[in-house]
């Protein structure tokens, strides 16, 4: 075998879902002001006793389920997240216990945003190493557990969830050579601060500066490193960050008119690292992937850092 492919999706939201004019109670917003700013009309909020492995857990045995493999053929589990209490054992590894996958490595991954595309990019590695022949990648996230709910900058973005992909050996390399990196200089872009109470913080014009202007050169060089052009694509996935630079990213990479982009940014807002795989498992499910065509997949976020890589769709 010489490459990867993805061969299955999963993804998994809380019942819980908190509109603009839930917030509107909360702090001082509005439904207006919010989706002007955001593009957010909702998000979803994990119950107190949800933790990101049970959604990781969730995610990944639909995507295990769908791939038709056995919870004894995954070779690897990772997890990207940045919000999990627990330091250890990993959250991979309680996904492995509650998913009954004997002897898999486990580990997490933290690259916060870009954190699934960094993920997809190292099971890969892996798989074309020879290390491994089936992987559980999953990006999971709760958010909330991060957010000041009392600063309406921040409180009305996030949303937790988790979107898991199974990633198999394949004689043709259907994921192809991440284009990823970061800028260290602007580290403090979007972060999470104070060490043992962590809350999300970001520098919001800042970051919007930055991804609309330096990063769909970055997306370019993405397809490029696949060798294909733009214009070959058939769907781009992008980090859901903001439905304004979602569309001001996508504008400036000159996509053919019938590309599907995904705005699940509008009804999840930001989920961090579950962004990418919860927004492609959904888009997957409704049958918006056309199958054998090409994906870009592009993350970005706090570092800051960025990963993407482009997929054939299963």
């Amino acid at each position: 075998m010489s490459g990867s492919r993805v061969v299955a999706f999963g993804h998994h939201q809380p019942e819980r879902v908190l509109t603009n004019a839930d917030l509107e109670k909360m702090v001082d917003t509005n439904d207006e002001w919010i989706r002007q700013r955001t593009g957010i009309a909702t998000r979803h909020i994990a119950a107190e006793t949800e933790t990101v492995a049970d959604m990781a857990s969730a995610a990944g045995a639909k995507a295990l389920a769908a791939s038709g493999l056995a919870p004894s053929d995954i070779g690897q589990v990772i997890v990207a997240t940045c919000s999990p209490i627990d330091r250890s054992p990993s959250t991979a590894a309680r996904v492995a216990a509650h998913l009954s996958i004997p002897s898999a490595v486990v580990f997490d991954l933290n690259n916060a945003c870009a954190g699934f595309c960094t993920a997809l990019a190292t099971a890969d590695h892996t798989i074309r190493a020879g290390a491994a022949r089936h992987a559980l990648v999953i990006g999971a996230e709760k958010m909330s557990d991060l957010v000041d709910w009392t600063d309406r900058s921040s409180c009305i973005l996030l949303g937790d969830g988790a979107g898991a992909a199974v990633v198999s050996a394949s004689p043709d390399a259907l994921i192809s050579p991440v284009t990823w990196g970061s800028d260290p200089t602007r580290a403090n872009a979007v972060r999470l601060v104070d060490q043992w109470q962590p809350r999300f913080s970001q520098e919001g014009q800042a970051v919007f500066r930055w991804a609309t202007s330096e990063l769909p050169a970055v997306a370019v060089q993405a397809c490029e490193r696949a060798g294909i052009a733009v214009t070959d694509l058939a769907a781009v996935v992008t980090h859901q960050a903001n439905l304004r630079i979602i569309e001001a990213m996508t504008r400036r990479l000159g996509l053919r008119d019938d590309v599907v982009i995904a705005r699940d940014v509008v009804e999840s807002g930001n989920t961090s690292a579950a962004s990418v795989p919860l927004a492609l498992s959904k888009m997957a499910e409704r049958g918006e992937l056309p199958s054998g065509q090409p994906v870009l997949l592009f993350a970005f976020g706090g570092g800051l850092s960025w990963a993407g890589q482009v997929i054939i769709a299963p």
